[in-house]
């Protein structure tokens, strides 16, 4: 047996091991038996931080495949390749009487093959979540009015991929009915099971628009639970001159103090983890190997909830290295 004062120090040590552990779980994860987080890879200094900020961690990248463009994605096969665990699957919208969710306009949830390799890649220990929203059709809010009839699809969507979490591409900030209805729906659904929640959202230089800030307020105010607000931030053209990766930190910035009004939060700096940013690219060169490493230190330093990419996919060489920011490395 240990001498009493060694064994306290063995259980402290212990108990400080697993409390880390847990603070380095993505969003979401519930299974003990995913891999441990990893930690990132060595990076330059990150983008200008907000004064008395402490590091935190960072969750990792998240994948987006567009199912109307790649309908025959393979999941695991991919996760393999690349190391990757976490996906967006986008986009489903409102198909036949507005209450039916389909890919695109497409076959339903049900009948998609994705359900299928969805499983796979969660026994590999990845996850993923459906995109409601977005390009190709209207969101189900905005076209479902019948009574019910909301809460009923989004329960159809989670069942099919039996989810933890749902991703909405808001596109409908100024239709309040929609707003509303979404909210309720989002809220009958958490009442009956857990269930995260984000939405993704267009950033300005000067953060969020005034209706999507309006739009969140009234989304808590009505119950439901938004976890995390993925930026989708355009990048400049890298012949642009200055610091083009400066000026979307500014952006993201204003953007947390706005979802900390929206959100409640007694502190600007509690939005960070409730922040995800996804760049998009117009072009193959607007983000070089330097700017990957800056992104992934910059969402490593302020511990946001993911990173992810839309838009033109960048050099290969790029792409590893945001690939490697995964905690499943």
């Amino acid at each position: 047996m240990l001498p009493r004062p060694l064994a306290l120090l063995g259980a402290l040590l212990l108990a400080t091991a697993t409390a880390v552990a847990i603070r380095m779980l993505p969003a979401g994860a519930v299974s003990p038996s995913r891999p441990p987080a990893a930690r990132p890879p060595a990076t330059p200094a990150p983008l200008p931080a907000q004064a008395g900020e402490p590091p935190a961690a960072f969750v990792g990248f998240v994948g987006f495949v567009d199912l109307a463009r790649q309908p025959g994605f393979d999941l695991p096969a991919e996760s393999r390749r690349t190391g990757v665990r976490r996906y967006a699957l986008g986009h489903l919208v409102a198909g036949g009487d507005g209450c039916t969710p389909r890919w695109s306009g497409q076959a339903g949830p049900r009948r998609s093959p994705m359900a299928g390799r969805l499983a796979r890649l969660r026994a590999m220990g990845g996850d993923a979540a459906p995109v409601l929203g977005g390009p190709g059709g209207r969101e189900l809010a905005a076209a479902c009015t019948r009574p019910g009839g909301l809460s009923a699809a989004y329960r159809r969507v989670v069942g099919a991929f039996d989810a933890a979490e749902l991703a909405f591409e808001v596109r409908d900030s100024a239709d309040r009915g929609a707003v509303l209805r979404r909210a309720r729906a989002i809220q009958a659904v958490q009442r009956e099971r857990r269930l995260r929640v984000s939405f993704t959202l267009p950033l300005r230089h000067d953060g969020l628009t005034p209706g999507d800030v309006a739009m969140l307020r009234a989304t808590r105010q009505a119950g439901a639970e938004v976890a995390t607000v993925n930026l989708l931030a355009p990048i400049e053209p890298g012949t642009t001159r200055g610091a083009r990766l400066g000026r979307v930190a500014d952006a993201v910035r204003a953007a947390g103090e706005q979802i900390a009004r929206a959100q409640g939060l007694a502190e600007p700096g509690e939005a960070w983890r409730r922040i995800a940013l996804t760049p998009v690219l117009a072009g193959r060169d607007d983000l070089s190997e330097l700017d990957a490493r800056k992104l992934a230190a910059y969402a490593a330093h302020h511990g946001l909830a993911w990173l992810s990419l839309r838009g033109v996919t960048p050099e290969p060489d790029v792409s590893r290295i945001l690939w490697r920011t995964s905690p499943y490395r």
